[in-house]
């Protein structure tokens, strides 16, 4: 008997801390709460934020993509499945039994065969437990429910994109369909942001300098079939009279004010001030995906041969995420060998040989919904020619400067201009560009984004503000054919960090990866645990 308890015992043992292991180390419930509770107080009175889980896509046939959350669903509530709803309220609600809320979430049903497939599904419970909602529902009771959106002054969402199927049960496509219905959606009366420029130019030039205006709308005419075909505005051009002009001028003037309360601003706006400055528990997970990525580069600068495939390479960065429990790349990984280096988002992949060009390798893996940009630009064969070194340098040199103004309170557009004034003068001095003003198409890129819950996080991109993190990312890409020597033909550069801005001053959280042209060859020419990772030859 004692044998068999001590063998029920060790199973369980194993049952709990083996087999069913999962990660433990997500944001917290308590910090979900805390970002609702904050978007919550910048709510005015009498107003409801609705937002939807994102929703399963098809990759083909009967195959779905690997599902990924909307990150702002994430960031508010945790919940990583598809078909939910978060609604919450600025002011507490009332249910029939007298019982007090102010927030609710919808999500998909516990469903036995669904989950015999796809696994196991949170379910209300779940929600309420592990998420830590009080007023938790199946995704099916909002189509059911009576909740008068039409009664609230503001109804905060986000803009709908409607790319998402009508598959079976209380999916996405139903539940926004459900939201139109109830709140009276109408997407027509949502003005796009070229179609507010030239109403608003419309409504605010007087009528006797219509003539003006008239060309706005022929110049954006030829860039928008939008403006082209917008009735209003064909009959402003083509009116007789200056009485008839601004009577359609009164209608234009009333479009840019529509009679609804559904706002699709507040909502984006407000995500991207709490999102751009990071809490210590995003910080620490971040910091985690960012390290796990400069890892990677190290590991494939030691790995890296002339006669391995772009693929190969991206494999090697992705295994290194892989071992380090990361969920996913955070972006389609870039790995460009010579002239593919100079396509800015070149994800093919399929060059069969890097050969002795430079490699451009951009990518960052996903850790717990957090995502890395980390960039090197490595010699295939360890050394760098002297072409090669002097685009490098150029381009390190523009980098530093921009990482030295990642302080608080500094412009963020400062960064871009000072590295964009060394790489202009370096590719003058060295004969590539005619002079420091001549426009050119070398460095056509920015160099600063936040990174987050999206590689390009959400912000308002004023000024530095302590714990945000920001990549910093100069490049010079000479592609062939270019107006200029032919050494330097095929040489594409870029290096991206990912700085946290803090009170001492900037901190580069990639470091760890080797920069400079000399620690770069210096970590290649050292031996990798993949140099004896020889697997058989299929083609013979």
């Amino acid at each position: 008997m004692k044998r068999l308890k001590f063998t029920l015992i060790l199973f369980l043992t194993i049952s709990l801390n083996g087999f069913s292991q999962t990660p433990t180390d997500f944001l917290s419930k308590e910090f979900h709460k805390e970002r609702r509770d904050l978007l919550r107080s910048k709510m005015p009175a009498n107003s409801v934020t609705v937002v939807f889980a994102n929703p399963l896509r098809n990759r083909a046939n009967d195959v779905d993509y690997v599902f990924h959350q909307d990150p702002n669903f994430y960031y508010l509530t945790g919940y990583r499945e598809p078909n939910g709803v978060l609604v919450l309220f600025s002011d507490d609600q009332t249910d029939a039994d007298g019982n007090t809320y102010n927030e609710i979430l919808y999500v998909q049903k516990r469903d036995k065969r669904a989950e015999q497939w796809n696994g196991k599904r949170l379910g209300v419970e779940g929600a309420k437990n592990e998420l830590g909602f009080k007023m938790a529902f199946n995704a099916s009771e909002f189509i059911e429910s009576n909740i008068d959106f039409k009664k609230f002054d503001k109804v905060f969402i986000e803009k709908f994109n409607d790319d998402y199927r009508n598959l079976s049960g209380a999916d996405v496509f139903d539940l926004v369909k459900s939201f139109k219905q109830k709140s009276g959606y109408d997407p027509n009366i949502f003005l796009s942001q070229i179609k507010k420029y030239v109403y608003s130019n419309v409504a605010e030039t007087p009528i006797e300098s219509s003539a003006n205006v008239i060309s706005i709308i022929d110049r954006m005419a030829d860039r928008s079939s939008e403006i082209k075909n917008d009735e209003l505005l064909n009959k402003y051009k083509s009116a007789e009279s200056d009485k008839l002009k601004n009577e359609i001028k009164q209608k234009i003037s009333l479009a840019l004010k529509p009679k609804t309360n559904i706002d699709l601003s507040f909502l984006s706006a407000n995500l991207a001030t709490m999102r751009e400055v990071k809490t210590a528990a995003e910080l620490k997970l971040l910091t985690k995906a960012v390290r796990i990525s400069a890892v990677g580069q190290i590991e494939v600068m030691k790995a890296m041969k002339p006669h391995m495939s772009e693929t190969e390479l991206q494999g090697i960065h992705e295994f290194v995420y892989k071992k380090y429990g990361a969920e996913y790349e955070g972006y389609p990984s870039i790995v460009g060998a010579g002239n593919n280096g100079c396509i800015l988002h070149y994800i093919e992949n399929n060059k069969t040989k890097v050969a002795n060009d430079l490699v451009l390798m951009d990518l960052g893996a996903e850790y717990r919904g957090f995502t890395a940009d980390v960039t090197r630009t490595i010699p295939a064969n360890g050394k760098f020619t002297k072409a090669q070194k002097e685009i490098y340098d150029l381009v390190y040199e523009a980098q530093e400067a921009g990482i030295a103004l990642y302080t608080i309170g500094e412009k963020m557009s400062a960064p871009n201009q000072a590295a964009r004034k060394i790489i202009n003068q370096g590719l003058f001095e060295l004969g590539i560009i005619k002079s420091v003003d001549e426009r050119h198409n070398y460095f056509p890129h920015g160099t600063s984004h936040h990174i987050g819950l999206d590689v390009h996080d959400p912000g308002n991109y004023n000024t530095f503000e302590e714990n945000m993190v920001v990549t910093m990312e100069p490049g010079i890409y000479i592609p062939e054919g270019s107006a200029c020597d032919k050494k330097y033909w095929g040489i594409g550069i870029r290096i991206e960090d990912d700085i946290l801005v803090t009170k001492k001053g900037p901190v580069n959280l990639s470091a760890e990866a080797p920069r400079t042209t000399e620690e770069i060859e210096k970590m290649m020419a050292k031996k990798s645990v993949l140099d004896e990772f020889v697997l058989p030859n299929l083609d013979k």
